[in-house]
């Protein structure tokens, strides 16, 4: 018999993982010069963006479907389209999402897939030239 594979959600830490990954996430955004623009399109206070992106991440990844719960279906185009995302914001938010998983404790594999898939969900997000 089988032994059922370990769920994306799993792979990266579980609750842990995912709000060590955010967490170091907006760390980043907040501090690193890289991202000013990127923090320029934030509000001041982060906690709400920190908590919404946790959620996400958690259901996304095969969690517990914490943002469906508390706010619906993530519609991520709709919910992103009143911030003006262009290149310089979409590298930014890559350049720190990269930065931290490659501080992120988990397998190789599994950093490599997420930097794909964060490379293409940054680029369906961009909303400017």
């Amino acid at each position: 018999m089988n032994e059922p594979q370990p769920s994306l959600y799993e792979l990266i830490g579980g609750e842990t993982g995912v709000r060590s990954l955010v967490d170091r996430f907006y760390d980043l955004m907040d501090s690193a010069p890289e991202a000013a623009q990127l923090r320029a399109i934030h509000p001041k206070n982060l906690k709400q963006s920190r908590e919404k992106l946790f959620m996400f991440l958690t259901g996304w990844s095969g969690g517990p479907q914490l943002y469906i719960e508390s706010r619906g279906h993530p519609a991520l185009r709709m919910r992103h389209a009143p911030f003006a995302i262009g290149p310089a914001e979409r590298d930014q938010w890559k350049w720190c999402m990269h930065k931290a998983l490659d501080e992120a404790e988990m397998p190789e594999q599994v950093r490599d897939y997420l930097k794909n898939h964060f490379t293409d969900a940054t680029e369906f997000l961009r909303n400017r030239e």
